[in-house]
């Protein structure tokens, strides 16, 4: 995913600002308590990627830690996967001024990726299968409890049209999940915020972007054309995202198709056909 693609002019005046803070840390804290994603001592591991929904995340969190009615700690952690031309110093020396643990792990799997995936095929399923291996194995070493990763409502939507329309399934990113291995629990607290919203504070702020250069160039991705659907939508029928993701919220088994999540066997038998 190249969440960095969207471009926002900053909104002008510092009321325009509050308001939007107030609304991003409404909605973050909202998803938060709704799924139970934070507890106390909790400590919660913030993936940083360099992008405008990472170091928003990591934001919105610390101002949330300082009202929360729990305690935890926060851990910004960056992967630098050697992509050339990128900018070692920018994340450690933004990270430095916040007064938070952090740290930079170094791991060359842009070179594996180039290596195992065709030149023109999507690159993002490998990169981002090495770089969850390599950041569980990370939150086990500094004792996190929680993994957080930057994705929001917009990336909910989009993944969940790409199973159904590619993979011939209805799912999505939850915002709350327990790994495979159930050794770890990652967290979408920015889950119910909208990334127009994330990109026009992300403006606002000016943080440091760092572009993505290994999936950054590849303009025709599945996920660039749900994007744009999602957006034409939008334009039509204002709203519609907001519709959708509230049915997300709505599911009604017994009105699908799937025998493993309602017995239509015993629903026969029960009523004597």
């Amino acid at each position: 995913m190249n969440s960095q693609a969207m471009t926002v002019e900053p909104m002008a005046g510092s009321l325009d600002e509050k308001r939007l803070l107030k609304r991003l840390k409404h909605n973050t804290g909202d998803a938060i308590l709704r799924y139970n994603m934070i507890a106390d001592g909790d400590r919660v591991m913030v993936c940083l990627s360099g992008g405008k929904d990472s170091y928003t995340l990591l934001e919105l969190l610390i101002a949330l830690q300082k009202k929360a009615p729990v305690s935890f700690d926060l851990i910004a952690v960056n992967l630098d996967q050697k992509q050339p031309g990128f900018p070692e110093h920018v994340l450690p020396e933004y990270l430095a001024t916040l007064g938070i643990e952090y740290y930079v792990i170094e791991q060359d799997t842009y070179s594996i990726v180039k290596d195992k995936i065709p030149e023109g095929k999507t690159t993002c399923g490998l990169c981002s299968r090495l770089r969850r291996g390599i950041l569980y194995s990370f939150a086990e070493k500094v004792g996190a409890t929680k993994i957080a990763l930057g994705h929001h409502q917009d990336d909910i939507l989009e993944t969940f049209f790409l199973n159904m329309f590619f993979n011939g399934q209805l799912k999505t990113m939850p915002p709350k999940l327990l790994s495979d291995n159930e050794k770890h629990v990652v967290i979408r607290p920015l889950a119910l915020c909208r990334e127009k919203d994330i990109a026009a504070y992300a403006a606002i702020k000016k943080y440091p972007i760092i572009p993505c250069n290994l999936c950054g160039s590849q303009q025709n991705m599945q996920r660039k054309v749900v994007k744009q659907m999602i957006a034409t939508w939008e334009q039509e029928y204002p709203g519609r995202s907001e519709v959708i993701m509230r049915s997300l919220q709505n599911v009604v088994p017994s009105h699908l198709l799937d025998e493993a999540l309602f017995d239509f066997q015993g629903l026969l038998k029960l009523s004597g056909v």
